[in-house]
């Protein structure tokens, strides 16, 4: 039974922690989940509870250092963050659905999948 146990935590920490991956670039709880999914390995697997310590103290890190940067930076950052989150909903076809929703029809806006 312990085995299951193990396995299952193992199974749904490991899904957390992709999807927080995936969820890092785009505005929102990207590292929470990472965190969140680490926690749930942390819980039954020592290398997760060290690999939890160590991404913790990185990242307090360098968010420290982000918010000692200028505002150039920092709008660099989010120009970058919306560049991402544009391309990603037009890579998904987003972009020219909603633009079709509202009456506009271009060949750019329609995704190259």
């Amino acid at each position: 039974m312990n085995l299951a146990y193990r396995i299952c935590v193992g199974v749904v920490g490991g899904l957390v922690l992709v999807a927080g991956i995936i969820a890092i670039p785009y505005p929102g709880p990207g590292w929470l989940i990472v965190f969140a999914g680490l926690g749930i390995l942390a819980s039954e697997f020592a290398w997760a509870h060290r690999l939890l310590r160590f991404a913790r103290e990185r990242y307090d890190r360098f968010m420290a250092w982000f918010g000692r940067q200028s505002v150039v930076v920092k709008a660099l950052s989010a120009l970058l963050t919306c560049a991402i989150v544009i391309g990603t909903l037009w890579v998904l076809g987003t972009l020219g659905l909603i633009a079709g929703w509202v009456g506009v029809e271009h060949p750019i806006l329609e995704s190259p999948l």
